[in-house]
C-alpha cells in the first residue's frame, strides 16, 4: 500500500521518514520529494508497505502527529 505524507518539515530526512513508519511494520520504499533546482525537500513524501494492514496501522497512528513542529497529514495515495 502507498501511502501519501505530507506537511513535513522542510529539514525532515527520508531517514527519519523511514524510521517513523518502520515502527509500524515493514518499508519497502521512502521517497521524499526534492525540487530539483535546489535539492531541498517540498514537504511531502511518499512510503510504501507491503502489509495492508500495517500500513493501515500506521496511518492512522502517524495522522496528525506533530514531527518537527508540523502536524503530518498521512493518507493513501492515488
Amino acid at each position: 500500500m502507498k501511502l501519501l505524507v505530507r506537511n513535513l518539515s522542510r529539514s525532515t530526512t527520508e531517514q527519519e521518514i523511514r524510521i517513523l513508519f518502520t515502527a509500524h511494520g515493514s518499508v519497502t520504499e521512502c521517497t521524499l520529494v526534492l525540487d530539483q533546482e535546489t535539492g531541498k525537500s517540498k514537504g511531502f513524501a511518499f512510503v510504501e508497505m507491503p502489509n495492508e494492514g500495517e500500513a493501515k496501522k500506521a496511518l492512522s497512528s502517524l495522522h496528525e502527529k506533530r514531527i518537527a513542529k508540523n502536524r503530518i497529514r498521512v493518507k493513501i495515495a492515488q
